[in-house]
C-alpha cells in the first residue's frame, strides 16, 4: 500500500474524528511544530548513550510529545500526566545545575553536536510554545502545554551547558550590543 493517499492535494488534512481542515489552520501549525520538535529530539537521542539515564527520559519526552500533537489535532485523549513530567525535568535540571558554573551573562549557541543540536531543539521548542500560546485564547486547557514546553526548553538549555561541558567546551560568552 503506498504511503500517499492524494487526499491532502487540495489543501487539507484530516484530524481526529474525520474531520478535514485547512493545512494553514493554526492547529495544524502547532501539532507540525510538534512533530518537528519530536523530530529534532529523536536526533539529540542518536548523540546519548545507549545507557544514559537522559536517554531513557527524552524517549518518554518523545511519547508526551506524540500525545500532545495528538490531542492538537483533535483527539480527546487524557495529558494530564504531563504536569508530572515538568516536576521531573525540573528535578533533572536541578541535578544537572549542581555542577554547572552560574551564567551572568548570555551565551552563544553551540559546541560540541549534542550541544549544539540541543540549543538548536531549544529554539524549535520556544517557536512551537509561541504556536501554542496563540492557541490558549479559544483552547484555555492547552497552558499545560505550554508550561510542559517551557520548561522542556529550558531542560533543553541546562542540557546543552552539560553536554559542552563534559566535552570540555568552554562556553562563549556573548559580547553583546557594540556602540
Amino acid at each position: 500500500m503506498p504511503i500517499y493517499t492524494k487526499t491532502g492535494d487540495d489543501g487539507t488534512t484530516a484530524i481526529f474524528g474525520g474531520k478535514r481542515i485547512s493545512k494553514g489552520d493554526s492547529r495544524v501549525e502547532a501539532y507540525g511544530l510538534i512533530d518537528e520538535l519530536n523530530s529534532v529530539l529523536g536526533l539529540i537521542i542518536s548523540y546519548i548513550p545507549r545507557n544514559d539515564q537522559t536517554k531513557i527520559f527524552f524517549r518518554s519526552v518523545q511519547e508526551d510529545l506524540m500525545n500532545i500533537g495528538s490531542v492538537l489535532a483533535g483527539w480527546e485523549g487524557n495529558i494530564s500526566h504531563i504536569e508530572t513530567r515538568v516536576g521531573s525535568m525540573e528535578r533533572h535540571m536541578d541535578a544537572f545545575g549542581k555542577n554547572l558554573p552560574p551564567l551572568h551573562q548570555f551565551i552563544l549557541p553551540g559546541g560540541s553536536l549534542l550541544g549544539a543540536h540541543l540549543h538548536f531543539a531549544r529554539s524549535v521548542c520556544r517557536r512551537t510554545e509561541r504556536a501554542i500560546v496563540r492557541l490558549t485564547k479559544d483552547h484555555p486547557h492547552y497552558a499545560i502545554i505550554v508550561k510542559y514546553l517551557n520548561r522542556l526548553s529550558d531542560l533543553f538549555f541546562v542540557y546543552a551547558r552539560v553536554s559542552n561541558k563534559k566535552a570540555h567546551l568552554k562556553e562563549i560568552p556573548w559580547k553583546g550590543i557594540k556602540k
